[in-house]
């Protein structure tokens, strides 16, 4: 828990630098609200026993709830963040991060907007996250569902069958080529001739020399949704460059997002090397997957209202659970010891009998903010509690004994050094604010 309070706190303050607001949904949802929006992942809602009211699931991610939220209250311009659990009837994978029940960490701009500028504001956060982590080195691919479609219609797939190719598709990259035009044949009903035109395309990628490429030709970006999706990418590639990111992005066809409401931009962040000394004996590191994920869905408000009126929205969800399970297996690997408390200063005593003295010591310290704890035992042993804050990693140790009571002071250790030093007993708070705040100016730079 004190690993992921250090990454929820560095998630939350890049959020809040992009002026984002928090929100809160309920856990479950109408089931209605929730069928239909995830393609052939569906299967993985929650669904609550039929109690003889509403007909209830567990919510399966935070953007439908988002969506329903933005329409019941008829706000057509947010900016908002929220970090709280979803629920998937999954097959668990804890090496990977993979739960029935997990947090996602999402970020969404809503409203009308120009064209890219929110979508590349999503990415630059995600980047910014993932470095600020030091997990290691990551890519983020990039593509967009028109061009998809488009090339699913020059290759000859019906448009009622799109969104099912496409959680095909989206399978490339955890399975090779053969076993995804397999899946489509035999699953999906294409014939092979089609199912071969389509892996010409989406087995590429690049940068923006792709997108050239494309723009020049001709059944891509003659008109229509191929050449609109192809000059977006284009513009979002400009603006990746303007916020210093683009060596992070890259230009994958195979990228397809399998959740049905996606309508624009969609991109995923995926480690290719973790950052020094982290490593598996079993090998599993290599199948985290992805960390972070999403895209622009601007028709799934509209399912929400009741005149249909739609509220353009683009997203980034960052995959906390699989950056939990990086972190602290490297934690272990190398042994690292964690803080788990805040603690500042640990009042101690060296004789018996000074029970009173600490707790009025404590409560000085307490009143004043300052965090504190004493032993809860009535004659604890010196040794032990010099022990217990090296193990804790207190900074300091507050010392008194009969001496020190005749004398108006306090024995003042630095717990790592074990230097010690006399302060005066009535400028108690005051000594121990400035060492608090030394400590924190050192541990800051």
């Amino acid at each position: 828990m004190a690993i992921r309070e250090q990454v929820f706190d560095k998630i939350i303050r890049c959020f809040k630098r992009h002026g984002a607001e928090t929100i809160d949904t309920p856990v479950f949802e109408l089931k209605e609200n929730l069928t239909g929006k995830y393609g052939e992942d569906s299967k993985l809602i929650y669904d609550l026993a039929d109690q003889g009211g509403e007909v209830l699931s567990l919510r399966y991610d935070l953007t439908v709830p988002f969506a329903r939220y933005l329409a019941m209250n008829k706000i057509t311009s947010f900016k908002r963040y929220q970090i709280a659990k979803v629920y998937r009837r999954d097959n668990p994978a804890t090496s990977r991060g993979k739960y029935r029940e997990f947090y996602q960490c999402d970020f969404d701009i809503a409203g009308q907007h120009d064209l890219m500028l929110p979508d590349v504001e999503c990415v630059k956060i995600a980047v910014e996250i993932l470095s600020d982590l030091n997990l290691g080195d990551f890519v983020v691919k990039v593509n967009h569902r028109k061009i998809l479609d488009k090339i699913f219609e020059v290759c000859g797939v019906s448009s009622d069958n799109f969104r099912s190719v496409c959680s095909s598709v989206d399978k490339l990259g955890q399975c090779s080529w053969e076993e995804v035009k397999a899946e489509m044949i035999e699953e999906k009903g294409l014939s092979p001739k089609v199912a071969e035109r389509i892996g010409i395309y989406i087995q590429r990628n690049g940068g923006l020399d792709l997108i050239e490429e494309l723009l020049n030709n001709e059944d891509l970006a003659g008109n229509g949704t191929g050449r609109e999706g192809l000059e977006a990418m284009k513009l979002f590639f400009k603006y990746c460059e303007i916020y210093g990111i683009s060596d992070k992005i890259y230009f994958d066809l195979s990228l397809a997002r399998g959740l049905d409401y996606y309508t624009g931009v969609i991109y995923e962040a995926a480690l290719t090397k973790l950052s020094h000394r982290t490593h598996f004996a079993n090998g599993e590191l290599h199948a985290v997957g992805s960390v972070a994920g999403g895209g622009r869905y601007d028709n799934l408000v509209g399912m929400f209202d009741s005149k249909q009126r739609n509220v353009p929205c683009v997203g980034i969800s960052i995959g906390i659970e699989r950056i939990f399970s990086i972190i602290e297996a490297r934690a272990q690997v190398e042994h690292e010891k964690l803080r788990t408390t805040e603690t500042e200063v640990f009042v101690a005593s060296a004789q018996k009998k000074m029970t009173e003295e600490r707790m009025k010591i404590c409560k000085e310290l307490w009143d004043a903010g300052i965090k504190t704890e004493q032993s809860y035992k009535v004659n604890p042993k010196l040794l032990d509690q010099l022990h217990y804050c090296e193990e804790r990693f207190i900074p300091l140790a507050i010392i008194i004994g009969e001496t020190e009571l005749q004398k108006g002071v306090v024995k003042l250790r630095y717990v790592m050094s074990r230097e010690e030093i006399e302060i005066e007993r009535n400028k108690l708070v005051q000594e121990i604010g400035a060492h608090i705040r030394t400590f924190s100016s050192i541990k800051q730079t």
